[in-house]
């Protein structure tokens, strides 16, 4: 039967803090579109995998592949590049710059890869508008709820299509309602760009309701079942 080649995939990633290895030779494969949940005890290796696999964290040792091709064999500046045009991040505080509106937040990617600010700027409006966010573009982090904020971080992660979307506890600091729906609208919109979605997090309900779930413990991985399709 054909399957296709991964869109990112890992092999044998070691990662070392001193002497302890976070990683401990991860096999990992992550297809297009797909959408994932890493889980673990809290020092399993599940956030140090996600910023390796998104080049954040350079591993000791291992690949790191995407689209075919290798990047964890890129210089820094490239790899930044390739932060900023392939891959989006939502991080558990969102990490929103307090000085710019939420339409200047989402714009921010875009305006980092040259695009024209008009061009951006409507980008930005559009998908604050997906994400139910009309009337509140011109809103600062401050003057918005942790749901309404996770939803312009979201916004942000998309608005260039990249290929991949790493987020990490992207629900932490939500409660539970508010949680769900903000993972809702993560799927929801990388179902429009078809990009994929790879989701640290400590939450087991949340991990069981996604397609698949890659369980890790002291830096290896304990199960990877197929991906439902």
């Amino acid at each position: 039967m054909h399957t296709e080649p991964p869109l990112l995939s890992g092999r044998g990633l070691v990662k070392r803090y001193g002497s302890q290895r976070a990683l401990d030779g991860v096999d990992i494969d992550i297809a297009a579109g797909e959408v994932l949940a890493i889980v673990g005890p809290s020092g399993s290796g599940k956030t140090s995998l996600l910023h390796v696999l998104a080049g954040i964290l350079r591993a000791e040792e291992g690949e790191i592949s995407l689209a075919g091709q290798r990047i964890d064999q890129l210089g820094e500046t490239r790899r930044s590049e390739l932060r900023r045009s392939e891959f989006g991040f939502v991080f558990q505080s969102g990490m929103l710059v307090a000085e710019l509106t939420a339409r200047e937040n989402v714009a921010l990617p875009l305006l980092l890869g040259g695009r024209p600010k008009e061009t951006a700027m409507a980008a930005a409006t559009e998908w604050l508008e997906r994400l139910g966010l009309r009337g509140k573009e011109d809103r600062r982090p401050g003057e918005l709820s942790g749901g309404e904020a996770q939803r312009v971080a979201i916004a942000r992660a998309i608005t260039h299509r990249p290929k991949v979307i790493f987020a990490d506890e992207p629900t932490g600091a939500l409660d539970t309602r508010t949680g769900k729906d903000t993972v809702s609208a993560l799927i929801d919109s990388a179902r429009v760009t078809g990009t994929a979605v790879i989701i640290v997090t400590h939450d087991r309900e949340l991990a069981a309701s996604l397609p698949r779930t890659v369980s890790l413990r002291d830096g290896r991985i304990e199960a990877q079942p197929v991906a439902a399709r």
